[in-house]
C-alpha cells in the first residue's frame, strides 16, 4: 500500500482468474484497492457478477474494495454496495437519476462515493458537485471491456477537472481506468490523475509485485505539477 498522498494504484480484477480468484486477492495485496467492475450486460455489453460475489470478495480481499458499477438504475442498487461494506463505491452519472442524492445515501452508509463519466460526458457538469463526491473516475476507454487502448484525448478532461478541483479548494480524488500501464500512466499523472486503475498491465506481469511498484513510482514521477520534465 502506499503512503499518504503517493499516486493510489488500484488492480481490476476484470483481469483476474475468476477460478483462483483468492489467490490473485493475495497476488495483489500491495496494492491500494482490488478494483471491483460490477457489469449488467444492460448499461455496458458486458456481464460480469452482482452483489453475492463482490460480498465474497470483500470477506477475503486482503486490501480495501472499490467497487466500479457499471450498471443501470445505480439509484436503486448502488446503495446495497456500500451495505456490503466496499470501502468506495463509484456509480456512472449516465446511470443515475438523482446523482447527488445517491451520492449522499452512499456516505450516510460509511463508503466512500465516486462518479465515473463515459468518454463522452463533459467534465463541467461536475464542477458545481465536486463536494459531493470522493473520487471522480474519467473512462479512457469505453466502459464494458478491458484490454482496450488508452485514450489520450480524455487528458485535457482530466487537466479540467483538476484545474477546478484545486480553484475550488477539493481533494477529491482523481482516478483513471482503462490501458492504464507503463507508458499511459506518465500521461494521465502529468493530466493529474493520482489513483489508477490497471488489469492486464498487472495480471499479465511476471511479477505482480514489481509492476505494481513501477506503476506507482511512474505516477508519482510525473504527478501533476510534480513531474520532471515539467509537464
Amino acid at each position: 500500500m502506499s503512503l499518504p498522498n503517493a499516486p493510489r494504484i488500484n488492480p481490476s480484477i476484470l483481469s483476474a482468474d475468476f477460478v483462483n480468484m483468492q489467490r490473485d486477492l493475495e497476488r495483489i495485496s500491495g496494492a491500494d484497492f482490488v478494483h471491483v467492475d460490477v457489469m449488467d450486460n444492460h448499461f455496458v455489453p458486458n456481464l460480469t457478477f452482482g452483489p453475492q460475489m463482490v460480498e465474497r470478495i470483500q470477506a477475503t480481499s486482503p486490501i480495501p474494495l472499490d467497487v466500479h458499477l457499471m450498471i443501470s438504475d445505480a439509484d436503486r442498487w448502488a446503495p446495497g454496495y456500500a451495505e456490503i461494506g466496499a470501502a468506495s463505491v463509484t456509480f456512472h452519472l449516465e446511470a443515475a437519476a438523482d446523482p447527488i442524492a445517491l451520492a449522499r445515501r452512499i456516505r450516510d452508509i460509511g463508503s466512500r462515493v465516486g462518479v465515473a463519466i463515459k468518454p463522452d460526458s463533459p467534465a463541467e457538469q461536475l464542477f458545481e458537485h465536486l463536494d459531493e463526491f470522493d473520487q471522480i473516475l474519467v473512462m479512457t476507454v469505453e466502459p464494458g471491456f478491458g484490454g482496450q487502448s488508452f485514450r489520450d484525448d480524455m487528458m485535457p478532461k482530466l487537466r479540467a477537472l483538476k484545474s477546478e478541483a484545486a480553484r475550488r479548494g477539493s481533494q477529491v480524488w482523481l482516478q483513471v481506468d482503462g490501458g492504464i500501464a507503463p507508458g499511459t500512466i506518465e500521461q494521465a499523472a502529468a493530466a493529474g490523475a493520482d489513483t489508477f486503475v490497471a488489469g492486464s498491465a498487472v495480471f499479465g506481469a511476471a511479477d505482480i509485485d514489481a509492476r505494481i511498484g513501477e506503476l506507482r513510482a511512474l505516477a508519482s514521477q510525473h504527478a501533476h505539477g510534480t513531474d520532471s520534465l515539467g509537464q
